[in-house]
């Protein structure tokens, strides 16, 4: 169990992070029928280079794949990068209901297939979107981000050519991009269920002890390796939600798999500084996002 002062340390990060107020996007596209399966696009903001389009950062927000936890806690993050230069998407996914009302159940996390499905969607739509919604930004420059929950969509969606041959979501190539940053993620479920990560929330994810091990091989980013894409993690060593050592367990794999993995581990930062644009950490995940789309 933390300490009090690390318990205080994290619920003031928690509550700076969810302080701002939500910024509203430049557009919202569509890339399905459900109310869940939309866009949001951000224009850069800073001043461009005449003829010069802006990388493009796909954002994935976290939540423990639960229902409660939408896009727009993330839209303050995804303003701050598109002051910073970038085209940014944000996308929305469904993610799990609420239980029937047993033993306190609240709300359980993602769906199964129904979070894979709108992932992959969404990917595949995105580059008409784009043009539509964004022709200010350059698609060949595109980098994955996501945070949490989001973490662990953003390395699944850059390993969709390595799923098992029968998985629906399975590409015939890697994706068009430039790199994947993951912050906090929940990259490996094992080490995450090991560690009660945001209440065995992959174990829902997945739907359950019946269902863990049959479909972890489809889910589980630690299983989907060696992707060829270039990754990078970055991890608060404070972090008492998704602890370090899940993000060590994902570079581990990735290294046993012969890829080469990068981890940026923050010293005195938690879970939500990473997404908070007040904090120290944000404009680091903005260099890190950088370094692979410039």
């Amino acid at each position: 169990m933390p300490d009090d002062a690390a318990a205080s340390r994290a619920a003031a990060e928690e509550e700076s992070a969810f302080s701002h107020p939500a910024v509203d996007p430049d557009s919202t596209g569509t890339y399905g029928d459900h109310p869940d399966q939309v866009i949001d696009f951000y224009a850069p903001r800073a001043e461009q280079i005449a003829g010069v389009p802006a990388p493009l950062v796909v954002a994935l927000h976290g939540g423990a794949w639960r229902a409660p936890y939408d896009r727009r806690h993330l839209s303050p993050f995804a303003d701050f990068l598109a002051r910073r230069g970038f085209a940014v998407a944000s996308v929305e996914y469904r993610r799990g209901g609420v239980l029937p009302a047993q033993g306190g159940a609240g709300p359980v996390a993602g769906r199964w297939p129904d979070t894979f499905d709108d992932i992959a969607a969404a990917l595949d739509a995105l580059p008409g979107l784009v043009r539509e919604a964004l022709p200010q930004a350059d698609p060949r420059r595109t980098v994955l981000v996501g945070h949490s929950a989001g973490g662990h969509l953003a390395l699944w969606a850059a390993s969709r050519h390595v799923l098992p041959a029968d998985a629906p979501w399975r590409t015939g190539g890697p994706a068009a991009l430039r790199g994947v940053v993951a912050l906090a993620p929940i990259a490996d479920f094992e080490v995450a269920e090991k560690l009660d990560v945001c209440g065995n929330a992959s174990l829902q994810l997945l739907g359950g002890e019946e269902h863990f091990a049959d479909r972890r091989p489809y889910a589980d980013p630690a299983l989907l390796l060696p992707t060829g894409i270039a990754t990078t993690l970055v991890q608060g060593r404070s972090d008492l939600v998704v602890p370090q050592a899940v993000a060590e367990a994902y570079a581990d794999a990735a290294a046993k798999a012969g890829e080469v993995v990068g981890l940026t581990l923050l010293e005195d930062v938690g879970h939500f500084p990473l997404i908070d644009p007040a904090a120290d950490a944000c404009a680091v995940v903005a260099e890190e996002i950088a370094q692979l789309a410039f």
